[in-house]
């Protein structure tokens, strides 16, 4: 199985349609055996789930995410665990273990709205928010 992990600084990055890296993760028989930091080559939003999906990413850890970029990961069978905060290599460690604690209904983390982009129902405070799923 591949996990891949939004990352910046050996943590989570926090909005998946604008990191800049992730960190992928080869796990067999509950232990990781290999780990690599891949540029995400200026990819963003929809154009990442078929990045993730031509590098045979099964799972997907992530900060904030987007509904169109969730439904575009569904699509490519990409399974997410998005809300996730904290050094990548202890939250995959979890993952691994079955304990990842994560958020199935993150919407979207902080950011400018982008034209044509929906967060779900909230209130926006001027241009920037946090629609983590639980506003």
């Amino acid at each position: 199985m591949r996990v891949a992990v939004t990352y910046e600084n050996g943590h989570v990055f926090q909005h998946f349609g604008h990191t800049e890296q992730f960190k992928l993760y080869d796990v067999e028989d509950h232990q990781i055996q290999r780990m690599q930091i891949i540029s995400a080559n200026g990819q963003g939003h929809g154009a990442l789930a078929e990045f993730l999906s031509d590098l045979d990413v099964n799972v997907l850890i992530c900060g904030g995410i987007g509904g169109g970029a969730q439904t575009a990961l569904n699509q490519a069978n990409i399974k997410i665990y998005g809300g996730v905060s904290g050094n990548a290599d202890d939250v995959v460690n979890a993952y691994v273990r079955g304990e990842l604690t994560y958020n199935p209904d993150i919407k979207c983390s902080h950011h400018e709205h982008e034209e044509g982009h929906t967060c779900g129902t909230h209130k926006c405070n001027e241009d920037k928010h946090g629609c983590a799923g639980n506003n």
